[in-house]
């Protein structure tokens, strides 16, 4: 006999899940409305923002270190780089410094030699120094100026200060210096303030001249200048040759040796003056004898005189 119950009748679990459903919905619409109205669900999610901060910060935190090591790692190789041009530069800035200076004192000493002919009135030529040798035994300059230049033998040689020395020997190209302070070398002075004649002789020194056979009796001080006497006809008279530093008794007791400080700069410069001419020193008139010279001084004059003839063989030797 057929059934005519209902086929479709709901079971309960889909009631309840329909009625859930509904109930969400209802909710979501209030939810909405309210936020709407009150605004209170915004706040709620700023004050989550707030709270959830710190995460972030952490979970932030090893990208922002490797980025801050990557910028400190160019930063200092960047320093590196700049210090290293900047060492550079310090360093040639130093050598341009050290050179100029170099050249400022250089300049100096040609404005000397070129002041100290232009104040006397000297018929002088400038000529470049090519070689220097001051060993003890053998006092020389090897000049870049010869017999093509107008360079002769036994041209006298000066500086800014005094006298430096003779050229004893002339090629085409070169010619050779002989310096006061040769051990072969004399020259004949005088005492500038008193004209007391003596002997220079050299002793393989660049800084030091010696004055030998003084009499005791000579009014010969410490402090005088000396200048060449013009005799002998090797240097023309007036040109300073040094100062005396000390004196001192020989082995005899009966003579003084005194110590002469030399005016020119014989161990510095790149370049000398050439005399042209064997005029009276620069700017000086004979000096007249004196009216009254003490003993001494005439003792001293006649036995510089004697020793004349041999400082010119010296002078003319080598």
């Amino acid at each position: 006999m057929p059934s005519f119950a209902n086929p479709a009748a709901q079971r309960p679990g889909d009631v309840a899940g329909t009625l859930r459903l509904l109930a969400y919905l209802a909710m979501s619409v209030v939810l909405i409305v309210l936020d709407h109205r009150g605004g209170w669900l915004s706040q709620a999610r700023d004050a989550a923002n707030v709270a959830v901060q710190p995460l972030w910060q952490v979970a932030g935190l090893p990208a922002r270190l490797g980025q801050t090591m990557r910028e400190d790692a160019v930063t200092r190789s960047m320093l590196a780089d700049d210090n290293r041009r900047l060492r550079n530069e310090l360093l040639m800035m130093g050598a341009r410094q050290a050179q100029l200076q170099v050249e400022a004192d250089e300049n100096a000493r040609l404005r000397g030699l070129v002041g100290a002919a232009a104040r006397g009135g000297l018929d002088v030529r400038l000529a470049p120094i090519l070689d220097v040798d001051l060993d003890p035994s053998r006092q020389r300059l090897l000049l870049n100026a010869g017999a093509r230049d107008g360079v002769r033998q036994g041209q006298t040689v000066i500086d800014a200060g005094g006298v430096l020395g003779q050229i004893i020997a002339v090629t085409p190209d070169t010619a050779t210096v002989l310096l006061l302070t040769d051990l072969d070398h004399a020259v004949p002075v005088s005492i500038s303030r008193t004209g007391v004649r003596l002997l220079a002789y050299g002793i393989g020194r660049s800084d030091r001249l010696e004055l030998r056979n003084i009499p005791v009796s000579s009014d010969v001080q410490v402090g005088d200048v000396v200048v060449t006497s013009g005799l002998g006809g090797r240097f023309p008279a007036g040109f300073p040759v040094g100062r005396i530093i000390d004196l001192r008794p020989d082995d005899s007791q009966a003579f003084l040796i005194g110590g002469l400080a030399p005016a020119a700069q014989l161990d510095r410069g790149r370049d000398v003056l050439l005399l042209q001419d064997a005029g009276p020193g620069p700017g000086r008139a004979p000096r007249p004898a004196p009216s009254a010279a003490p003993a001494g001084a005439e003792e001293a004059g006649d036995g510089a005189a004697d020793g004349q003839q041999a400082a010119s063989s010296v002078e003319a030797g080598p």
